[in-house]
């Protein structure tokens, strides 16, 4: 759609100058229209002079007071569509026309957005198709259209003029609204009397239309959102740049297509990303053997040891006493089975080394008791849990944790797959993990096991999945400890990007749209 200078013939139009002297100018197209409108903002439309045309009834003069209650107007309302449709009625008003409506172009066609005296109308009307076929006439010729024709004018395609006048009032006059050289819309008037739109009427509509344009385009490009206003730009850009912006904005299309296709049908490696935890291969809980009183603790969570190592005692006080008791009493039936030979008393001997057995056997577990007391590392490792050093002194029962070991150099990843994720693993899939602790290193792993249980925690279900750690080289491995955490990447099958990134939000959105059809 082009927007060029609107020329009619010359019409003498009468302002008054500063000093009281009045001078004639020619109102051509909007190039006049908009000499006038800015020769000061005082100035006032005289009535033109006597022409053949049968003279139209008296109107209103538009002068200084008529523009600034028609601005005030446009922006008494905070709403666009309420504002337009108060400036139609204010236009009918001064003009003295019957109807007034207000058009923008969207893409090539205009679409009526206002009507004088009308708050609410149905766009799709026939009078309203045919208010919006005029007001594309007069842009696509740009120029000022009116029917029936004046002697003189230049002759002009006004087909849809005159079916507007058929349908409407009878007399009609199409003027284009333009900003920066930019067709953005246009005014139609529509008048009953006879006569009507003679040529100064004709000027003052173009004055109008010059004046009000710019207010417009700004109060509507406000009212809209921010995507039609990024498409308005973008065409705009087009119109400015002529036909190479326009084969510009084909090949930029048409690139996008391309992306958005590939985008939909080019497979690439998908893979699952779910939170990671490292743990050892093998956990060992080392209890209390009996009850009894924690005595000393020689070491802390994080320490490394070696197998046979004492990790912590017990207090043996108790079983020391016990242990010399039946020391003592192994000794005295001892004696008493041997006194009881020499006198040849056969049933005192037996019962005597009855005694004796019972008393070694109780000997032999209290130095078991003691033995176990002094609590050893069964192989080399790290102690993970059991920082025991605040607890010196207090009872413990028989099976309480007091420490807990993994293996130094054996590891498993345990991967938290988040519940809509656990349909893409599968076992034996190759992942990568990244650690916290080692963000510029990665390792391999493989997924050994999937826990068919679920798992809640803060607010979310995820299954553990038990992974393998695989060519961990000798750079990554002496940072590697039991607890850390990072993100670990599971490889599945190929899929689009497209489904990548948007396939939660489809899933989502299709679990909603079930839930809410019952």
């Amino acid at each position: 759609m082009t927007s060029a200078a609107i020329r009619d013939p010359p019409v003498s139009v009468s302002v008054p100058a500063a000093a009281g002297a009045s001078t004639r100018a020619p109102a051509s197209g909007l190039q006049s229209a908009g000499a006038v409108a800015r020769s000061g903002g005082a100035a006032t439309v005289a009535q033109a002079p006597q022409t053949s045309v049968a003279k139209a009834p008296a109107q209103p003069l538009l002068d200084a007071g008529a523009m600034v209650r028609l601005s005030a107007t446009l922006h008494a309302s905070e709403r666009f569509a309420a504002a337009a449709t108060a400036l139609a009625t204010e236009l009918a008003a001064v003009t003295g026309a019957e109807r007034v409506c207000l058009g923008f172009a969207d893409g090539d066609y205009c679409e009526v957005a206002a009507v004088s005296g009308a708050a609410d109308f149905e766009a799709r009307a026939d009078i309203f198709r045919a208010i919006a076929a005029a007001m594309d006439e007069a842009v696509e010729q740009g120029a000022t259209l009116a029917h029936p024709a004046r002697p003189g004018d230049r002759p002009r395609a006004t087909l849809a003029q005159a079916e507007l006048a058929r349908r409407g009032h009878g007399h009609v006059c199409t003027v284009p609204l333009v900003n920066r050289s930019r067709a953005i819309g246009a005014m139609t008037f529509e008048y009953r009397h006879p006569g009507a739109p003679g040529l100064q009427q004709r000027a003052w509509c173009e004055i109008l239309a010059c004046t009000l344009a710019p207010a417009l385009e700004l109060r509507r490009n406000a009212s809209e959102g921010w995507w039609r206003r990024l498409c308005r730009a973008w065409r705009g850009a087009g119109d400015a740049s002529g036909r190479s912006g326009r084969w510009s904005a084909m090949l930029l299309t048409l690139a996008g297509l391309i992306v958005l296709i590939l985008l939909c049908t080019w497979p690439v490696g998908y893979r699952v990303s779910a939170p990671v935890r490292l743990e050892g291969a093998i956990q060992r809980a080392l209890v209390a053997p009996a009850d009894g009183f924690l005595q000393q603790v020689h070491v802390k969570p994080g320490d490394a040891v070696k197998a046979g190592q004492v990790v912590a005692e017990l207090a043996d006080q108790d079983l020391a006493v016990e242990r010399r008791k039946w020391a003592a009493e192994l000794t005295q039936h001892d004696n008493t089975a041997r006194a009881a030979l020499a006198r040849a008393e056969r049933t005192q001997y037996v019962v005597a080394q009855g005694r004796a057995a019972e008393a070694r056997a109780q000997l032999d577990l209290v130095e078991q008791q003691l033995t176990r007391g002094r609590i050893r590392a069964p192989f080399d490792g790290i102690v993970i849990k059991g920082d025991l050093t605040q607890m010196l002194g207090s009872p413990v029962q028989r099976g309480d944790v007091l420490v807990t070991l993994a293996p130094a150099r054996q590891f498993r990843l345990i991967v938290e797959v988040d519940e809509r994720d656990i349909r893409d693993v599968r076992l034996g899939a190759a992942g990568v993990v990244a650690l916290a602790a080692l963000p510029g290193e990665t390792g391999a792993f493989r997924v050994v096991r999937i826990t068919p249980v679920t798992t809640s925690r803060e607010g979310r279900n995820f299954y553990e999945v038990e992974a393998r750690l695989e060519g961990v080289d000798a750079a990554w491995s002496p940072g590697l400890r039991p607890g850390l955490q990072g993100v670990g990447k599971i490889h599945s099958e190929d899929r689009t990007l497209a489904w990548i990134w948007g396939h939660r939000l489809f899933d989502w959105a299709r679990l909603a749209l079930w839930s809410l059809g019952g």
